[in-house]
């Protein structure tokens, strides 16, 4: 059974944080500040707010070091938020439990099952698939032949992963998903006719890994769409063949990155980014929301808009549209302005003559 008390040591133990008051606590729960009760332990992410801890219902509250005092006992830590996370994710663990497959589970020839596994129903699985230790496959999965996929990893419902692509450890990909399919690739013909070039590569996806529901990852033209490890994909998102995404990389909902794009480590794009084909983009380049990349950008860029500028430049253009109806209207008075000053220079210039 998974261990659903811990005492208030041992959360700081496993967070690096410092207890202030009784680390013999028990906390079964986490809560937001309003609504903790007995046994809850909830997190207050700025010094500032350190007032709101006065009416608190809870047991125990993660707060940022500079907070010395308070009405409760706390963890003291470098970063309440992180370490919220990390101890609500450990008061919901479970331990896996292999239920086994399901006999109306679809299983293909040659395929390697290990004892500890969850089949559900409706999944089906193809010939000479390789599955890993722990792994879980909830109802409607279906994995073509080939597939690999490693230790720990959950595939939720109705997912599709295709032929050949391998899944590392750890990964968890959200319903709907799809891993695989042909990548968006047609030459055309005088008479625009379209002729599909095949797509016979795959995708790779490494360990530590989240993709979620309803995105997709094309599988390569040839050799190898990679998204690498410990990499957040948001939900619907689409990722085209032969891209490559780099370690630790976060892209948010309906982003669309084209072919042949490669990604460094630590990339950010925000939601309904699009990232034009055959670029690259550096290590840590943060692009903002609604953005338009269709050029190189170097580690670090910090870029918005479309096409996109330096954050700094967007930032001051983004304020300055949303003054244009008033400047348009300065611009029409001062040309009416202009206007009655040249009439009137006109009529001094004709009396002097």
């Amino acid at each position: 059974m998974s261990k659903t008390c811990f005492s208030l040591e041992e959360l700081a133990t496993a967070v690096n944080g410092i207890v202030a008051g009784d680390g013999q606590l028990e906390i079964t729960g986490f809560a937001p500040l309003e609504t903790a009760g007995k046994g809850d332990i909830s997190f207050l992410a700025k010094a500032g707010d350190v007032h709101r801890l006065k009416e608190f219902g809870g047991s125990a509250v993660i707060v940022p070091m500079s907070i010395e005092k308070a009405p409760v006992a706390v963890i003291r830590v470098d970063d309440p938020y992180l370490a919220s996370a990390k101890i609500h994710g450990r008061l919901l663990e479970k331990p896996f439990v292999a239920t086994g497959v399901h006999p109306q589970a679809w299983i293909g020839k040659e395929t390697s099952l290990p004892e500890q596994i969850s089949v559900a129903p409706f999944v089906s699985i193809g010939d000479r698939v390789t599955i890993g230790e722990r792994v879980t496959l909830e109802a409607g999965v279906v994995l073509g032949d080939d597939v690999q996929i490693g230790d720990d990893t959950t595939i939720k419902a109705n997912t599709t992963i295709a032929q050949g692509c391998k899944i590392g450890k750890r990964v968890t990909i959200f319903s709907g998903a799809v891993i695989g399919s042909d990548g968006y690739g047609y030459a055309t013909d005088k008479q625009g006719f379209h002729t599909k070039r095949p797509q016979v590569g795959i995708v790779q996806i490494d360990d530590d890994v989240e993709i979620g529901a309803n995105s997709c990852v094309d599988r390569a033209a040839y050799g190898v769409t990679h998204i690498k490890s410990g990499t957040k994909i948001d939900n619907l998102v689409q990722i085209a063949h032969n891209v490559v995404v780099g370690e630790n990389s976060l892209i948010v909902s309906q982003v669309g990155i084209a072919g042949s794009v490669t990604l460094g480590r630590n990339v950010v794009l925000g939601g309904q980014a699009g990232v034009a084909g055959h670029i690259t983009l550096g290590d840590t380049v943060m692009v903002a929301a609604q953005s338009g990349i269709h050029t190189n950008l170097d580690a670090g860029a910090r870029v918005g808009g479309s096409p996109a500028i330096p954050m700094n430049i967007f930032a001051r253009a983004a304020i300055q549209f949303g003054k244009l109806s008033e400047m348009g209207r300065d611009i029409r008075k001062l040309k009416k302005q202009m206007a009655k000053c040249e009439a009137v220079a006109e009529e001094q210039s004709g009396s002097a003559k």
